[in-house]
């Protein structure tokens, strides 16, 4: 069995996505390879009021919460001392896009069929989707 070096997991915490973390870290654990725990965020400007001008509200880092939430859903998962190297990772961007980068650089990218958005039908999200057409590098998708 050859030795992977990275494996790069989509989480926002849904319950696709934490499974597709729970399989990720057994198969680095398998390969010996590090995890990269990836979660996106995207910001959406609210619309202008009525007069116009968009609103000036001071707002918390986006990041830093997206950051602390990713981390309870990893020690949620894989417990205080998981048995593998993990890396959180937080990006702003589309969901998709971001995740397709960092499969430049891994063996394998593992994703959930679906998110929180979308219709509950469908087999697949449109990240799931998207990333299984255009990763650089093998996908899992983990039901």
């Amino acid at each position: 069995m050859n030795s992977w070096k990275t494996i790069v997991v989509g989480v926002d915490g849904s319950r696709g996505s934490r499974a597709a973390l729970t399989w990720a870290a057994a198969e680095a654990v398998e390969h010996q390879a590090e995890l990269v725990v990836v979660n996106v965020w995207e910001h959406t400007l609210l619309p202008p009021l009525g007069s116009g001008r968009v609103p000036h509200t001071p707002v918390a880092d986006p990041s830093q919460g997206a950051t602390e939430d990713l981390l309870k859903v990893v020690k949620e998962e894989l417990g205080e001392d998981p048995s593998v190297r993990v890396q959180p990772m937080v990006k702003h961007g589309n969901p998709a896009e971001v995740l397709i980068e960092a499969s430049e650089d891994a063996n394998l990218l593992v994703v959930g069929p679906r998110g929180h958005g979308g219709f509950a039908g469908l087999v697949l999200g449109s990240v799931s989707q998207h990333v299984a057409a255009y990763a650089r590098c093998p996908v899992a998708v983990i039901r």
